[in-house]
C-alpha cells in the first residue's frame, strides 16, 4: 500500500462533525449550510463578523465534541482498571478468576448522529449526556453465570460508582433469547477542570451467551433488521441451547471443584517466604515483655 498520510482520532471526529453532528449542534446548521452562509456573507456589510462568528461557532463545537469523546474514552479507562484490580484479586485470593476476558468500545459519531435521530432528540450536548447511555460501552465475558453476579455484584459495589439502571436478561431474556446482564453507571474522571461523572455501560456475559449474541448481532445487520420469521426462530431455539450448556457446565464445574463460594484463597507467593514471615512474627511476639499489672490496672 502505498504510503501516504493516516487518519487519526482527530480526523475521524472531524468527518463525524461533517457528516451532521456539527450541523445539528450549531443552532440547525448543517455543515454544507455552514459554508453556504459563510459564503453568502462575503461581500455585505457584516461579512467579516459573520464569517469570523460562524468559524468561531465550528472551532468551539470542535473543541466541545472532542472533549466530551475524551471523557467517554475516560470513563471507558477508569472501568477498566476496576475490572482488572478486581481480576487480578480473584486471580491471586481465590481459587479461579471468573473472568475470561474485556473488551470496550466507543461509539463513532455517526452511530452516535443515528442513534439521537432514532430517538427522535435534538442533536445537542446536554441530549447525548442525557439520552445516549452506551456511548462508552465495556463487555465483561465469563465462565459461568453465577461468575457474572459475582463480578456484577463486585463491580457496582463500589463506592464511586453510581448504578443508573440495572438490566437482569438473564433471569428474564429477550423475545428473541439475548440473555447479559446490563449496568448502566457512572464513574468520576478527574479532569484539569475537576471531576466530571462518565456514564458507562457495562455488558456481562457468559461464553455461550458472547457467542450466541456476536451471530446474532452479524445476522441482524447482514438483513437490516429484517430477519426472517424461521432465522428468527431458529436464534430464539439456540438460544435456549446455550443456556442449557451454561446450565450443565456450571453443574459440571461445581461437582468438580464446588461453587466459587466455597473456593479457599490460594496465594500466588513464595511459600517459604510466607514461612520465614510467620517464623519472624513468632519471634518478636515471644520477645515482648508482658504488661505490668499497674499498666493493665489503668
Amino acid at each position: 500500500m502505498a504510503g501516504g498520510p493516516t487518519a487519526g482520532p482527530d480526523d475521524d471526529l472531524t468527518d463525524g462533525l461533517a457528516g451532521g453532528l456539527a450541523g445539528g449542534l450549531a443552532d440547525g446548521l448543517t455543515a454544507d449550510q455552514l459554508a453556504d452562509a459563510s459564503a453568502a456573507s462575503v461581500g455585505s456589510d457584516s461579512s467579516a463578523g459573520s464569517a469570523l462568528d460562524l468559524l468561531t461557532g465550528g472551532q468551539n463545537l470542535r473543541e466541545q465534541f472532542v472533549r466530551l469523546m475524551m471523557s467517554y474514552k475516560a470513563g471507558i479507562s477508569e472501568v477498566l482498571t476496576k475490572i482488572a484490580i478486581l481480576s487480578d484479586e480473584f486471580a491471586l485470593l481465590h481459587r479461579s478468576n471468573p473472568i475470561e476476558h474485556v473488551t470496550h468500545r466507543l461509539k463513532t459519531p455517526q452511530s452516535m448522529l443515528e442513534k439521537l435521530s432514532r430517538k427522535g432528540v435534538d442533536p445537542s450536548f446536554e441530549a447525548i449526556k442525557r439520552d445516549l447511555t452506551d456511548i462508552a460501552g465495556v463487555r465483561i465475558t465469563c465462565s459461568f453465570i453465577a461468575d457474572t453476579y459475582r463480578v456484577c455484584d463486585a463491580l457496582v459495589a463500589q463506592d464511586d460508582i453510581t448504578v443508573l439502571q440495572l438490566k437482569d436478561y438473564i433471569k428474564q431474556p429477550k423475545p428473541n433469547g439475548y440473555r447479559s446482564l446490563h449496568a448502566i453507571v457512572q464513574v468520576p474522571v478527574f479532569l484539569s477542570s475537576g471531576p466530571a461523572p462518565v456514564t458507562v455501560e457495562v455488558q456481562i456475559r457468559t461464553i455461550a451467551m458472547d457467542f450466541w449474541a456476536s451471530l446474532e448481532h452479524k445476522i441482524f445487520y447482514k438483513y437490516n433488521g429484517a430477519v426472517p420469521p424461521e432465522l428468527v426462530a431458529s436464534l430464539t431455539d439456540a438460544a435456549e441451547t446455550a443456556c442449557e450448556l451454561d446450565q450443565r457446565m456450571e453443574r459440571l464445574h461445581d461437582e468438580v471443584r464446588g461453587p466459587a463460594s466455597a473456593a479457599g484463597p490460594v496465594l500466588g507467593v513464595d511459600e517459604a517466604a510466607i514461612r520465614t514471615l510467620a517464623s519472624l512474627i513468632a519471634a518478636a511476639k515471644s520477645a515482648t515483655p508482658p504488661p505490668s499489672p499497674e499498666s493493665s490496672s489503668d
